[in-house]
């Protein structure tokens, strides 16, 4: 690996994950000799930026955008961008113009491997992941350079209750105190004075929540009938909004319910799980039920409010989802598996192609070992153990991404060139 060094590079953040774990990354690059600039869009952003210093408010309109940030590189001599999801037009406006001057571009998202490993990349993820072009063959050749043990899934459930809590104090700041940013508008459809009820009501409702949870999943363990499992996501996702067949969960909703009651066997049910950070925006179990008494599975068809998946899974025939992360947990445990978007993991080996009414009736099981060997890659890769929001979380990731940004050969390249450092081996968390 090359001397991690940032001596002429200059980083400009744009938006990130909630809370402050884009400053801790921006100090920490700062003692390599690199010059950082974070580009904030709202008070949010400027709350979690504490060095004043390096802070850039953009307060025009948004179709200016793009202008400045093209005269914000040729004024700070910038070679990096650094940002949260690629997807949000400002950040696709940033990464498209990043490109066309060869400007390096590190993307984060949340793990593929979820919920304790978060994604590093460079150029794009997701739908825009490199990995969409490799094939499992690929990946095998790339492994032959490693002899590295793919960790197991650690115990640690995450950071939920840090993820729900720094949205709300982000959308608190952005709702009370945005008034330099009065040009600003929110990436998602709803207004911000709504995203921070929907979080707030998240939290005071969380002992509600765990409750109903807990019933609706004793209930289902203890049925003692087989039951096909079908993953939610949030409808304004960017994984759901740009890289799926889908305009709206409800579309996604009724297929399944339908394909279900088409092609299950009668005493077969089915398991709605909602996404962890599920929060009512989209009234999900109305439109469940009604699909289900419109298909006459009434009494088969059952709604889950996020929790563990691992209670559900271990039990489950098979799992659907339009393309959601928690799939990779379907396929560590080698249950047959239908997608509708397109998905990092979304390979030939071990993903269904049938019809949706013969994959209930007939499922077609995964190629195990070609999932292993895709799964150790990515963890080998640009799976990173750590969290963005718990301190423990934090400090676990800056363990090994700042080296990581430095290097010249992104994560998938170090790889197979033999060019990437020694890997943690993850701890599990009791």
């Amino acid at each position: 690996m090359a001397n991690a060094t940032g001596q002429k590079r200059v980083f400009v953040f744009l938006q990130g994950p909630h809370g402050p774990f884009f400053n801790r990354l921006g100090k920490m690059l700062r003692k390599t000799g690199a010059e950082v600039w974070r580009v904030g869009f709202n008070a949010g952003d400027r709350a979690f930026w504490f060095h004043p210093q390096s802070y850039i408010p953009f307060t025009g309109a948004a179709a200016a955008w793009p202008a400045a940030f093209a005269e914000l590189i040729e004024t700070r001599g910038v070679t990096d961008i650094v940002l949260y999801g690629d997807t949000r037009p400002i950040h696709a406006q940033a990464v498209e113009e990043a490109r066309t001057r060869g400007l390096n571009v590190h993307v984060f998202e949340e793990g593929y491997m979820r919920p304790y490993w978060v994604t590093y990349e460079r150029g794009g993820s997701n739908g825009h992941s490199r990995l969409m072009q490799m094939s499992i063959a690929d990946m095998q050749a790339a492994l032959a350079q490693s002899d590295m043990e793919a960790p197991l899934p650690p115990a640690h459930w995450g950071d939920m209750r840090q993820h729900i809590f720094y949205g709300a104090l982000y959308h608190w700041f952005v709702m009370f105190r945005n008034g330099d940013y009065r040009n600003f508008r929110p990436h998602r459809a709803i207004p911000v004075t709504k995203e921070f009820q929907l979080y707030l009501r998240r939290l005071l409702l969380m002992p509600l929540t765990w409750a109903d949870r807990v019933i609706a999943t004793q209930r289902i363990r203890l049925g003692g009938f087989p039951y096909h499992l079908a993953l939610l996501q949030l409808e304004h996702d960017s994984s759901f909004q740009m890289h799926s067949p889908f305009t709206t969960m409800t579309e996604f909703l009724e297929l399944v319910v339908e394909g279900f009651a088409k092609g299950a066997p009668g005493h077969h049910h089915l398991v709605f799980k909602a996404h962890p950070l599920e929060d009512g925006r989209v009234p999900v179990r109305r439109a469940i039920r009604r699909f289900a008494r419109q298909h006459g599975v009434a009494d088969r068809v059952h709604y889950v409010r996020g929790g563990k998946l691992a209670q559900l899974l271990n039990d489950a025939r098979t799992a659907v989802t339009v393309n959601s992360t928690a799939a990779q947990q379907v396929l560590w445990r080698g249950i047959p598996l239908k997608v509708f978007g397109d998905a990092v993991y979304s390979k030939p080996e071990f993903v269904s192609d049938q019809p949706l009414a013969e994959f209930f009736a007939t499922p077609a099981r995964p190629d195990n070992r070609a999932y292993k060997d895709y799964r150790r890659y990515l963890l080998e890769t640009s799976q990173l153990p750590g969290g963005f929001y718990s301190a423990r979380g934090r400090r676990q990731l800056l363990r090994q991404v700042v080296d990581m940004m430095l290097a010249a050969d992104d994560p998938y390249d170090a790889l197979r060139r033999g060019t990437a450092a020694p890997r943690q081996q993850l701890r599990v968390v009791r």
